[in-house]
Formats: structure tokens, sequence, C-alpha cells
């Protein structure tokens, strides 16, 4: 079974409004929809994690939206939020599910809507089902093929933790040593890396590892130490 990352370039005319909102908008990095329920063909409910404040120019954005049937917001530290919604299926939105569906590939969450104006999705198959994805996508978006690679969860479950620049940051650290023991890099060097400040990449590194260390206690405890050894002898 092989997964493909995709990267999607959609023009700005068939963005959801709430990702177009997210791109034109400072202080917004992303919207990662985590889960989704179809209620009939029209209708589905979905759950966002949104990466971004002020909440209140966001809240009006909804309202103004003609398809948002209904949605609640519930707020979490460190400047970001949770969406659940209610909407109808935009034109684009079903040619994409249209598609993915036909391509007879599975969809892994969470799938990103950044600020650059880019979808990031993976998709999940046989082998030969994933070559078919590109060929999938509706005409009118650019597609960047980033990765295939042979189907593992572990490979995505703690970065769906993450935001993107989270994950630069952390990958970041770890090129640079910030995580060796004893240290070998720093701050410093991971914000040069990302081209921000030495405490914005601090930031992130402090929201990276919060989010890990949360899943982390909030999962299966800590690993089998017998593994553990035959992964470090």
């Amino acid at each position: 079974m092989k997964y493909v990352r995709l990267s999607l370039s959609l023009p700005p005319e068939t963005r959801n409004p709430m990702h177009q909102f997210v791109v034109d908008h400072e202080g917004y990095e992303a919207s990662y929809l985590l889960r989704g329920n179809d209620i009939d063909e029209e209708v589905r409910t979905l759950l966002f994690y949104v990466d971004g404040h002020p909440i209140a120019p966001y809240r009006e954005a909804l309202e103004a939206t003609e398809h948002i049937l209904e949605y609640a917001i519930s707020t979490c530290p460190g400047e970001s939020f949770y969406l659940y919604v209610r909407d109808r299926l935009s034109e684009t939105g079903r040619s994409i599910v249209d598609a993915v569906t036909a391509a007879e590939l599975v969809g892994v969450s969470p799938v990103a809507f950044r600020a650059d104006g880019t979808m990031a999705l993976t998709l999940v198959g046989p082998g030969e089902t994933v070559q078919r994805s590109v060929e999938a996508v509706p005409d009118g978006i650019a597609v960047d093929v980033r990765e295939v690679g042979e189907y593992a969860s572990h490979r995505f479950e703690p970065a769906a933790a993450l935001t993107d620049r989270q994950f630069e940051a952390v990958a970041a650290a770890v090129d640079c040593g910030y995580y060796d023991e004893p240290r070998g890099g720093s701050t410093a060097e991971v914000a040069e890396a990302l081209d921000c400040s030495p405490g914005t990449a601090a930031e992130h590194l402090r929201k990276a590892e919060a989010r890990v260390m949360g899943r982390l206690v909030e999962g299966d405890g800590p690993a089998d130490p017998a593994r553990a050894d035959s992964r470090n002898p």
C-alpha cells in the first residue's frame, strides 16, 4: 500500500471563502481539516483546527459565507481554535471529492489549507491507484507531488498534531542538533533556517513540543522499554 502527498494550487476564485480568508489575513497560518461526515449529497459536517488569530474577523467571515449553515468555535491556548461547521459542499470541493473517490483513494487527515493558497493532502491506496492520483485532480488546479512511499501510519500521526510552521521548526531543530545530548544547536540557528526571530522560533518549538507531549500523555502512555532498547542498542 502506497501513499502520495500532494500540494494543490487553487486559483483564488475557486478557493473556499474561509481558505481565502486565511490567505488574505495576517496572523493566520493555516486551517486543518481533521474530520468530516457527509449528511447527504449536499451537506456535510467538518471539524477544523485553525492556526491563527484574532477570532473575531474569522467569525464575521463565517457569518457572511452563504454555504455555511451552522458553526461553533472552541478556543485553544496559543492563538488557535477548533471549528465545527455544517456546510454545503462547493463546486470545487465536490470536484476534488469526486476525483479522489473515482480514483479509489483514501484521504488521510489532516488536510491543510495554507496561507500561501495551497491545499496539502495525503492519499493512500494500492500502488497502481496512487499513480493515478495526479490524473484525478480536476482541470485548472496545479498539482505538485511532494512525496511518494510505502504507507505506515506512524509516519503521519505525530506530524498531524503540528502546523506546517511548527513541523518546519522541529525539523530545523533536529538538523542543527538542538535536541542532541549535549545540545549542539540553538534557537538562533532554528530562527535562521526559518527566516524569523529567535523568539518566534522558540515559540514554534514550545507549541510543537506541547502538542506532541500532550498526544503522548493522552494516548497509550510510554513505549515498551524492550522495543525502545531494540531501536537504541
